[in-house]
């Protein structure tokens, strides 16, 4: 017998919470499989079994947070299994010879202790997720009564929600039939209103966004950028690019390029506060946002002053893909010096990034729009796009600000200049 206990997941993450049990009391578990799906403050964890056999038991539901070394679960060989623990409850009636066959169905017709023993157990067989179970409990809720559109007829906890509230006003028109009319007033305000629990990352999001707001002198200046010559650019060498590296070539790398290149000129924007010390880091590990069902979450692309055009937007592609598939882990989402924002995906003209943790410096690019802009005596139609630079006031002043958001305008109208200096 083996017990499943919550791993060590990073030196900053003590507890988390159960997103999805992968097995059932009774499911048979292999050796090194996953049994149970764990969402933390930054990444989703799965946990495996150390040893083959048959889930005994859950000690956890989905939902419930979980403190690391803490049991969740128990593994037991299979031979243990609950389905023959009722021939080894009576060895007798094993080992016993036969001698009328037909009194064993007689024995049984006169024994009412195992109909009572399996209509009593009938709920236990009904297909439900641990957090359910635990939720009908709690109300006095029999499970074979509750409906479920799940294809697979598998009870969930809303499921259960949605049988408590409705039975509650049915028994009560019989009883006073004119009171449940004026009744259903009320109820109908709290129908329109679905109240669904913060998942554990969203919690931390929404906790760091706004430490950061309280904490931080944060303030964003603009600029726009002319998006012509590196479009331009961009289209002559992206075939030729896909065929080389077998990657596409994006706008990202060039901004990542360029960043990297201001952080250089303007190291404050590079740097950390700490206490009443300033920390000019010497590495340039830019954190690229992504956007996940789960919240957003920024990995860092390590080293880009030593990176080509292809080995970043190498790298954004592959944290891309392992944030989208919950394959992150807690190394690829620390220690990064900068952060890039792009709302632009989404359609946005422009907004003021938040800062990033400990960082004092972020980014925000945003969707490129034609605009009629004056170029020399003329007017020309331009694809153009807002840029914002969110900074700790405490660390950059107006001029570094300033003058990083400038550069990185000046390399990207330029690209040429920003392959030169890569």
């Amino acid at each position: 017998m083996a017990e499943i206990k919550v791993p060590e997941l990073a030196e900053s993450i003590t507890e988390g919470t159960i997103a999805q049990w992968l097995k059932q009391p009774g499911d048979t578990v292999e050796k090194g499989e996953f049994i149970v799906e764990l969402e933390t403050d930054k990444v989703n964890v799965e946990v495996i079994s150390e040893e083959a056999g048959v889930v005994q038991e859950l000690l956890a539901a989905e939902g419930d947070t979980v403190e690391v070394g803490q049991v969740i679960a128990v593994v037991g060989e299979a031979s243990g299994s609950s389905t023959k623990s009722p021939v080894e409850a009576d060895p007798a009636e094993a080992d016993a010879p036969v001698k009328d066959v037909e009194a064993a169905p007689k024995q049984q017709a006169a024994a009412p202790a195992p109909v009572a023993k399996e209509e009593s157990s009938s709920t236990e067989r009904t297909i439900a997720s641990p957090a359910a179970r635990k939720l009908a409990r709690e109300k006095g809720i029999d499970l074979q009564a509750v409906s479920t559109v799940d294809p697979m007829g598998r009870v969930r906890v809303q499921d259960v929600e949605a049988h408590s509230n409705a039975p509650k006003q049915a028994p009560a028109a019989p009883a006073a039939p004119a009171a449940p009319k004026a009744a259903p007033a009320p109820k109908a305000a709290d129908d329109r209103v679905k109240r669904e629990k913060m998942s554990r990352r969203r919690q931390t999001i929404a906790n760091r966004l706004l430490e950061v707001k309280q904490s931080t002198a944060m303030l964003t200046t603009f600029n726009e950028i002319d998006m012509t010559n590196v479009m331009a650019l961009r289209s002559r060498k992206k075939d030729k690019f896909f065929e080389d590296h077998d990657v596409r070539l994006g706008f990202m790398s060039f901004f990542t390029k360029a960043v990297t290149s201001a952080l250089k000129k303007y190291p404050y924007v590079n740097a950390e506060l700490d206490g009443d010390e300033i920390l000019l880091k010497q590495f340039y590990d830019v954190g690229i946002a992504v956007s996940t069902e789960e919240g957003l979450v920024v990995p860092i692309v390590r080293d880009t002053d030593r990176k080509n055009f292809a080995e970043i937007e190498a790298t954004i592609g592959e944290l891309a893909k392992k944030a989208r598939d919950k394959k992150l882990q807690i190394s690829d989402m620390t220690g990064g010096s900068f952060t890039i924002t792009n709302g632009g995906v989404f359609g946005s003209l422009m907004s003021t990034p938040i800062l990033n943790g400990t960082q004092v410096g972020i980014l925000g690019m945003h969707t490129i729009q034609k605009r009629p802009v004056a170029i020399g005596d003329e007017v020309q139609i331009r694809p153009m796009m807002y840029v914002a630079l969110s900074y700790d006031h405490r660390v950059i002043d107006g001029k570094d600000s300033v003058g990083f958001l400038k550069t990185v305008k000046e390399l990207i109208e330029n690209p040429e200049d920003l392959l030169l200096e890569s």
